[in-house]
Formats: structure tokens, C-alpha cells, sequence
């Protein structure tokens, strides 16, 4: 006989809590109104940001609306065309220097969710804004599991002078709970594994990862009486939906496993020390991020999530792509060609990352859609040409459909110094969250729907 489940129903077993994607079994735990219509699936929000700034000759298109051509750089996500926004001319004010001389690489970060103009200091007196993914988990994240999620790819930090006079923690930390409460990011992949999969606590997460490795066992084998049982009374249908989500999440598992017997530090890049569960490969490593963000999402474990590609003023290398040369270095082309063609390589690799997230989050059905349609994502920069280290026409894209909120496919040009806020104020009234001004917002950001 076929069962009805909640929406929170999960697999258990000893210090594990594996929770499920949503099953035509399942009732729906709150309803959505969408385009004058109602949907089962709850809408997430994210926002994705890449360092200093954008080639933008190769990002922004020259034509608006629906029929305009795709940039060479926009091309690597020409598949999900139909599925993002292109917005120009919205501006981050926050992050202008308003006095305070250099600094635009930190001011960007701490301002890109924000809003805020952060105090200039490298010492323990920071002060900053509280981030839109914060704002809208206080009011509607405890839905969930988890109230929101921050991931990047570089770890964060809490202290030090990172940029003219900033604190590092600015320049590593995007989202903020408080005025002086960054909120540090996880980039290690099994850290984020266990958090999804283990158990309720710290201590119930040691001893099923000891228990794991002990016996060389899968998470999925502590589950496997409790799925067997499920597995029997659900429609053909939802079996098929769990077989194939416990077999991504098996997978998962297996590449984490692999990485992790490889060397600490990225060859080549020996600034960027990782822990044991981080590929050497930066493709590899946002790859299993990205897997991790989607499944979060799949599972209903979080609505809200942010993540960094990398810190701000990233001087990294990209030798996968046969860039030798410091990302940051190279953002300060002085119109070299040879820099900007670098430059536009790297906007190019990060978008990749984007379009592997875009391609997995499209690939899960869930009602009457795909995962991607229910959800509202960020993905730029809160500076634009990092040459001239301006922070007003951003390149900024919004991908997915909101729950039918959004019509997407279409290039959006706003007139140049609308507030980035005011996209963030749309947002987060389309999450529920009670909101009529948000940092420098003048209004909800129109022309979306």
C-alpha cells in the first residue's frame, strides 16, 4: 500500500539523518502563491560572487530584451539562455569609497550583500550591514534545517589587514548576521557532507564518521534498513526519484573519499593550503560544491545559501586554463591585450563552475518543473571593470524562475545607479519575508516578472 510522508521525513541510522528530495508522497508543508497559481515547491534564494571584477566588452550584451546576442563570455551558459536574467546598470554605492581612499576589492565583498559602507579598519572594531540572506533567514529560515548555508572555495578569516587598511574579514566574508557578526564560509566538501548527512549533533557527526571509516562503510549503509522499508511503499515513480538520489549522494561520497587520499596543498598554488577533503583541481573542488549546494536544495535542507568563488582581491593563478598569471594582477590590465584576454578567461572558467550548478539544479524534476524553476539565484561581482575599480553597471545575472515569478530569458538594462539593494528588497518579499526598505534600496527592483 502506497504511504503519504511528510516533507521532513528521513532516513536514520546511527549518528546519521540522511534527509529526502521532495516525493510526489510527500504533502506539501506550505503553499506559494506563483503567478496567480500555487506550487508545492518551496523557492530558495543564493547568491554566487566572483573577485575583481569583469572583462565586461565580453559580458554585457548590446541588445536588450529577449533578442539580444550572448557575449562571448555569456555563450558557456547560451544552454540555459531561457533560464537566467542578464540585469545591467544596478550599483553597489556601499562599496565607493565615500572618503575612505583605497580598498575597493574589500569594500565590494562586505557591500555586495549588504548594502553597507564598511568602517575602514584592519582592527577588532568592524562594523558592517546586515547581509540580504541573513535579513531574510532571521525571518523565514527556520523552516529548514538550516537557516541559510555559506560555502566558498578559500577559507575565511576574522582578522588581519587584507586590503588598504581593511580587515580581512571583510574581504573573506560576504554574509553577515550582525554589524560585527561575519558569517565564515565552509569550503571543505566532507565538512559540508557531514553537515547534510550526519547527525543532529557535533558529537553524533564524530562517531558516525569514526564508525564510516572504521569500517570503510558508506553513510548510505547506516540508512539502509530504514530505505528498504520506505523503498516498499512507494509509488514507482518515487522509486525510481529515491534510487536515483541516493546513488548521486553515494557518488558524491566516493569523489570526496578520493580527494581526500591526495597531497594537502594545490600543486602549483602553494599559497592556497587545503584540508584533506578539497581536489587539487579548483574545477574538481567547485564541482563537488556545486553538488553539495544542489542536494542541499534537493532536500529542502536549506531555502538560503551564499558562496564565494574566492576571496576578494584573489591573486590566485589558473593553470587548469593555462593562466599563469594572479587573477588580480590581471584585472589591472591597463588595456593590455594580453591581460584582458587572461582576465576574460578566468570570467569564463567561473562561469563553467555557474553553468555545472545550473545544468544539476535543471536535471531535478520537482512539481510540475525542475529544481532550477524554484529557484531565484545571484551569480556577479561588486565591481565591474577591475581596472577602474568602479562599482556602478555591475555584471549581474539572475538564473531560475523564482516559482514562476520571474520571466527570464531576457537582457534588462536599468538605468545606470539603480540600487543593487532593490534587486535584494524583490527577493526577499518573493521569499516571504517582510520587508519595505532594504540597505540603499529605493524600491523593489520592477520588470522581473
Amino acid at each position: 500500500m502506497a504511504i503519504t510522508l511528510s516533507r521532513r521525513t528521513v532516513l536514520r541510522g546511527l549518528g546519521t539523518s540522511v534527509a529526502l528530495p521532495m516525493l510526489d508522497a510527500m504533502h506539501p508543508t506550505r503553499l506559494l502563491a506563483a503567478s496567480h497559481r500555487e506550487t508545492s515547491s518551496p523557492i530558495r534564494m543564493g547568491f554566487f560572487y566572483v573577485p575583481n571584477g569583469m572583462h565586461m566588452p565580453d559580458w554585457t550584451p548590446k541588445e536588450d530584451g529577449t533578442s539580444y546576442a550572448m557575449t562571448e563570455t555569456l555563450a558557456r551558459i547560451a544552454d540555459h539562455r531561457n533560464d537566467i536574467n542578464v540585469l545591467s546598470g544596478l550599483t553597489l554605492d556601499g562599496a565607493r569609497a565615500h572618503g575612505d581612499g583605497g580598498g575597493d576589492h574589500a569594500r565590494s565583498v562586505a557591500a555586495f550583500l549588504t548594502g553597507a559602507h564598511p568602517r575602514k579598519t584592519n582592527g577588532a572594531d568592524i562594523q558592517n550591514g546586515v547581509s540580504v540572506d541573513q535579513a531574510t533567514a532571521m525571518q523565514v529560515g527556520d523552516t529548514t534545517r538550516f537557516s541559510s548555508l555559506e560555502l566558498g572555495l578559500e577559507t575565511s578569516s576574522q582578522a588581519g589587514n587584507c586590503d588598504s587598511g581593511y580587515s580581512c574579514a571583510y574581504a573573506s566574508n560576504m554574509s553577515w548576521r550582525g554589524s560585527t557578526n561575519p558569517m565564515a564560509k565552509e569550503h571543505d566538501p566532507r565538512a559540508v557532507f557531514d553537515r547534510l548527512f550526519g547527525g543532529q549533533t557535533e558529537k553524533e557527526i564524530r562517531r558516525a564518521r569514526s564508525e564510516r571509516e572504521k569500517h570503510r562503510k558508506s553513510i548510505l549503509d547506516f540508512v539502509e534498513a530504514d530505505a528498504k522499508r520506505l523503498h516498499a511503499h512507494l509509488p514507482i515513480v518515487d522509486r525510481r526519484k529515491l534510487d536515483e538520489y541516493l546513488y548521486s549522494v553515494r557518488d558524491i561520497e566516493k569523489r570526496i573519499a578520493g580527494a581526500e587520499k591526495l597531497g594537502m596543498t594545490e600543486e602549483g598554488v602553494p599559497d592556497f593550503p587545503r584540508p584533506l577533503g578539497v581536489p587539487r583541481e579548483l574545477s574538481k573542488h567547485s564541482e563537488l560544491m556545486m553538488d553539495m549546494i544542489a542536494l542541499a536544495y534537493q532536500t529542502d535542507s536549506t531555502r538560503i545559501l551564499s558562496f564565494m568563488f574566492t576571496n576578494a582581491g584573489s591573486n590566485r593563478s589558473y593553470k587548469e586554463i593555462e593562466v599563469n598569471d594572479g587573477h588580480h594582477e590581471l584585472s589591472h590590465h591597463g588595456k593590455s591585450a594580453d591581460k584582458q584576454r587572461g582576465i576574460a578567461k578566468i570570467n569564463r572558467f567561473h562561469l563553467d563552475r555557474f553553468e555545472y550548478l545550473l545544468r544539476k539544479l535543471k536535471q531535478i524534476p520537482e512539481g510540475e518543473g525542475t529544481l532550477l524553476d524554484h529557484c531565484m539565484i545571484v551569480y556577479g561581482s561588486g565591481i565591474s571593470d577591475g581596472d577602474r575599480h568602479n562599482h556602478d553597471d555591475l555584471p549581474i545575472l539572475l538564473a531560475g524562475g523564482g516559482g514562476g515569478r520571474i520571466r527570464s530569458g531576457r537582457h534588462i538594462r536599468y538605468k545606470n545607479g539603480t540600487p543593487l539593494c532593490n534587486l535584494y528588497l524583490w527577493m526577499m518579499q518573493q521569499m516571504g519575508a517582510s520587508a519595505d526598505q532594504f540597505g540603499d534600496s529605493t524600491a523593489p527592483l520592477d520588470r522581473l516578472g
